[in-house]
């Protein structure tokens, strides 16, 4: 077994050298990150088609491209993201100016998931190097060949003292969890999201949690439906479901669910064919466990259309299933896997309402031209992230923070939100010796009234 207390000395030692917080030592290491990606992509593709049947095209797609933008936004941007910002000080405190530096915490643990194995390993490693840390990555063990592979990358390109892959299961994520990290960014279900921080509190570690739940998708009245179908069935089906931010539920106007229902179908054939089992292009669920959940989840449901399986192929068909009800228990667990419960409703206003009832989701879509309606759900509901008139493209735009709020996370990243997740914001002020007034030095007498006016 690796010697996690070991590469933990190492690291704490290898920052204190100061090394990791040279600018152009962390551009050097996010080039050489990216060469490593582009030297392994075809290895890269293969792992995540043995882990999940995923294709060339959806690995590049979802996984190896938006880790390569993100790697060239940060190599632009770093100089401008690291430089100390200035920002305002109150007359009150004149003559000064005030800063805020950006400093790496330490070293950092990101334990990973299995559905996006690669990029969710990768996109927080870039702003944890990016920020200047060394960082312990574990992926995991449900999604072995990736895992495997982000080992023999990382191990071959960077020394264990700066970064670090372990692999193993629930007990070595534990290990590592009682152990003293400066940083602690968690991508997962909050079931485990609750652990994690409960380990972090012991040593008030700050971190950043990446979670789930249940995210609506609403299709409004005057919506365009089959482009709504277009776009749903994507953002759904890519990965046979098994996205933290896929729909998790239609709720469309009555006047619409007919004909959404039939272009969703429509689409569903278009993009993986009459037997999806047979596309190139469709995923596989994870492994047994999770197969055996999601089959449950079809009991006593009404299928309008789907709803085939093979446990040896680890298939699920892509399914649509009508209004199981808000009890059912496919309402009261994220789905994650390639099934779509359909609601209607008649009001906009009862569906915020609802909406409000539930636990925060990572995730909401709105399908509608009318800009109040869809105004009043963006304002009215709380929740990570998500699109106007299209699903989980989102994630994809680095300008844009991605994280979820209350039970679907805490804190953001991407982009320059990855630097900042990474980097603890020092505020400084500093004072010039030329003038200050004496308000603030005792003895006070008489000066109360000065004071009052001096602070208005």
């Amino acid at each position: 077994m690796v010697d996690i207390q070991q590469i933990l000395t190492q690291q704490r030692q290898f920052f204190r050298s100061g090394q990791t917080k040279d600018l152009q030592f962390r551009l050097q290491n996010l080039a050489r990150l990216k060469k490593a990606i582009v030297q392994n992509e075809a290895a890269i593709f293969k792992a995540l088609n043995d882990d999940l049947s995923k294709s060339d095209y959806e690995g590049y797609l979802s996984e190896v491209g938006v880790a390569l933008h993100e790697i060239r936004l940060a190599s632009r941007k770093l100089k401008s993201w690291a430089r100390p910002r200035r920002v305002r000080t109150p007359f009150t405190l004149w003559v000064g100016s005030s800063r805020i530096y950006f400093e790496p915490y330490g070293t950092a643990l990101i334990i990973a998931p299995w559905n996006y194995p690669f990029l969710l390993s990768i996109a927080p490693l870039i702003g944890s190097i990016a920020a200047g840390n060394c960082s312990v990555l574990k992926p995991s063990e449900h999604a072995p060949h990736t895992a495997a592979l982000l080992s023999q990358i990382i191990g071959s390109h960077f020394d264990n003292s700066y970064l670090a892959v372990i692999e193993g299961d629930a007990q070595v994520g534990a290990a590592l969890l009682r152990e003293r990290f400066d940083y602690i960014f968690f991508t997962g279900s909050e079931a485990v999201g609750k652990l994690v921080m409960a380990a972090a509190a012991r040593h008030l570690t700050p971190v950043t949690l990446e979670l789930g739940g249940k995210s609506p998708c609403i299709v409004d009245q005057d919506a365009n439906v089959e482009q709504a179908a277009r776009r749903i069935v994507f953002g759904k089906f890519l990965n046979a479901g098994q996205t933290c931010i896929a729909p998790d539920y239609l709720l469309v106007h009555a006047s619409n669910t007919q004909r959404l229902r039939e272009h969703i179908e429509t689409y569903v054939k278009r993009f993986y064919g009459d037997n999806p089992q047979k596309s190139p292009d469709y995923a596989r669920i994870i492994n047994q466990l999770h197969f055996k959940r999601l089959v449950a989840l079809l009991n006593g449901s009404r299928i309008l259309f789907g709803g085939q399986s093979d446990a040896e192929d680890l298939y699920i068909a892509p399914t649509l299933i009508d209004d199981p009800g808000w009890k059912h228990p496919i309402m009261c667990q994220e789905i994650f896997g390639p099934i779509l419960p359909l609601l209607a409703f008649d009001d906009l206003a009862e569906v915020v309402s609802i909406l409000n009832s539930r636990p925060k989701p990572l995730a909401l879509y709105v399908f509608s031209n009318q800009p109040q309606n869809y105004q009043t759900v963006i304002e009215d509901v709380s929740f990570g992230g998500g699109c106007i008139n299209d699903t989980v493209v989102h994630f994809a735009n680095t300008h844009l923070p991605f994280g979820g709020v209350g039970s679907s996370g805490i804190g953001s990243y991407h982009g320059k939100a990855s630097f900042e997740a990474f980097s603890h914001q020092k505020g400084i002020l500093k004072k010039s010796f030329a003038y200050e007034p004496p308000l603030r030095y005792p003895p006070y007498k008489n000066k109360f009234s000065l004071l009052r006016k001096f602070l208005r």
